[in-house]
C-alpha cells in the first residue's frame, strides 16, 4: 500500500520543446506544480540532481516533497550549480535507462516524468509513480524496462546501499 502522494514541484527553465515536455504535461493534468523562478523552489524539498553526491534512497523524507529541474540535457551542468546554494536536499537518482522516444535506452536521460515516477517508485509511493507514468503513452515502458533495478532500489536502507545495487547493473 502506498504512502499519501507527495508533492511534485517542476522549476521549468523552458529550455525544451513545449511538444515533448513531460513537465508540462504533468502540469497540465495537475501531477505536479510548476515554477518559472527558481526562488519559488520549496525550501527543503528533494531536488533530483543528476550531479548530486548522495543517491536517492527510501531513507530520504519527502515531507516537503520533490523538485525536478525541467530542463535541456545539453544545459543541466550549467543549470544545476545555480540552485547549489538553495536550501535544497540534492538526490542523484540511480542507474536507470529511458524508456522515452527520444532518450530510449540511454542511461540516465531521463524525462521530468520519469524521474519524478522513479523517485516516487524508490521512496515506496508505487502507485503514485504508475499515476505519473499513465499519462504518456510510452510511460509503462519506462516501468517495465526498470522494474528490476526499481523493486531493488525501493528495498534499500540508504544511499550506500544504492550505490552498492547500482553497481550490478552498470
Amino acid at each position: 500500500m502506498d504512502r499519501k502522494d507527495i508533492k511534485l514541484f517542476i522549476y521549468h527553465a523552458s529550455q525544451c520543446d513545449p511538444k515533448k515536455c513531460t513537465g508540462k504535461k504533468m502540469a497540465r493534468f495537475e501531477l505536479a506544480k510548476m515554477f518559472e523562478k527558481v526562488n519559488r523552489i520549496p525550501r527543503e524539498s528533494i531536488l533530483l540532481d543528476p550531479m548530486a553526491e548522495k543517491a536517492l534512497s527510501p531513507q530520504d523524507s519527502s515531507g516537503k516533497g520533490i523538485t525536478v529541474l525541467d530542463c535541456s540535457w545539453e544545459h543541466v551542468e550549467e543549470v544545476f550549480p545555480k540552485l547549489i546554494k538553495l536550501n535544497l536536499q540534492h538526490r542523484a537518482l540511480p542507474f536507470l535507462v529511458a524508456g522515452n522516444p527520444v532518450n530510449f535506452g540511454r542511461p540516465f536521460k531521463l524525462t521530468s516524468a520519469e524521474a519524478f515516477a522513479a523517485a516516487l517508485y524508490i521512496l515506496g509511493n508505487k502507485e503514485q509513480a504508475q499515476a505519473v507514468m499513465s499519462k504518456f503513452n510510452w510511460g509503462h515502458t519506462f516501468l517495465e524496462l526498470n522494474h528490476e533495478p526499481l523493486e531493488e532500489y525501493s528495498t534499500a536502507k540508504d544511499s550506500k546501499e544504492i550505490l552498492s545495487i547500482q553497481s550490478e547493473y552498470i
